[in-house]
């Protein structure tokens, strides 16, 4: 019994995190890329993180260490909150 609860927790979560739900997450790392029409930021990881409508990403400069905290919604990272060190 234990063990097919364990299985089937473990089943949902797999489904939890496949069908677009937000999965929450944390990345730092050094701006390589700022691409203002598509409103993505790119890491030294060469992963790409979407900024918030609102958010003005000519303030962003490429070099510049970062801290992201993001949410995976449909396959993309979208970002939630930032700190940048100067």
């Amino acid at each position: 019994m234990r063990t097919m609860l364990l299985a089937f927790v473990a089943l949902a979560l797999t489904m939890v995190a496949s069908s677009g739900f937000a999965v929450a997450a944390q990345t730092e790392g050094k701006i390589t890329k700022i691409d203002a029409d598509a409103q993505t930021v790119t890491l030294d990881d060469g992963k790409s993180y979407k900024v918030p409508g609102e958010f003005d990403v000519t303030t962003l400069t490429e070099g510049s260490e970062i801290i992201i905290a993001y949410d995976v919604v449909n396959g993309q990272n979208l970002i939630t909150d930032m700190q940048i060190d100067e």
